[in-house]
């Protein structure tokens, strides 16, 4: 398969994932994630399938009804890279912080890693410390 032929495919099974998690079927967006993922950035180790499920549904009742939009997209072979921006309202506990009702913008980037159009390793980094000042519990700085 061709440079071009992977990153076709694999920017498909990522806007197929977007739409899912837009329409708020989690477990439509899981299945662009193989059974062996390892996703990298949220917690000290890697996440397993089990941990990015319950990560996720985590988001989605502390935020439900979130959106995910993609800003840019670009790649090479079996790695996409993504700019996007998660937003929604603060309505479930999130990390142990109580819902706020705020509305929330969580920028980010991630490298997503292919094998045979599934994600088998992601590596991810979002502004936590603004998500945190927009939520309350941290200060902004000064």
């Amino acid at each position: 398969m061709t440079t071009t032929e992977q990153n076709t495919r694999n920017e498909a099974a990522l806007a197929t994932a977007v739409e899912r998690w837009n329409a708020g079927d989690l477990a439509g967006y899981l299945k662009v994630y193989d059974n062996d993922i390892r996703l990298h950035g949220y917690t000290p180790e890697p996440l397993d399938r089990a941990g990015v499920q319950a990560f996720y549904e985590g988001i989605f009742a502390a935020f439900p009804g979130n959106k995910l939009e993609l800003h840019e997209v670009f790649g090479s072979g079996d790695r996409l890279t993504c700019r996007f921006t998660l937003t929604g309202n603060h309505e479930g506990d999130f990390m142990g912080i109580p819902a706020t009702g705020t509305s929330i913008a969580l920028p980010g980037i991630t490298i997503l890693h292919f094998r045979d159009g599934a994600i088998v390793e992601r590596w991810s980094c979002s502004d936590m410390l603004g998500l945190f000042v927009q939520l309350g519990v941290v200060p902004p700085p000064s």
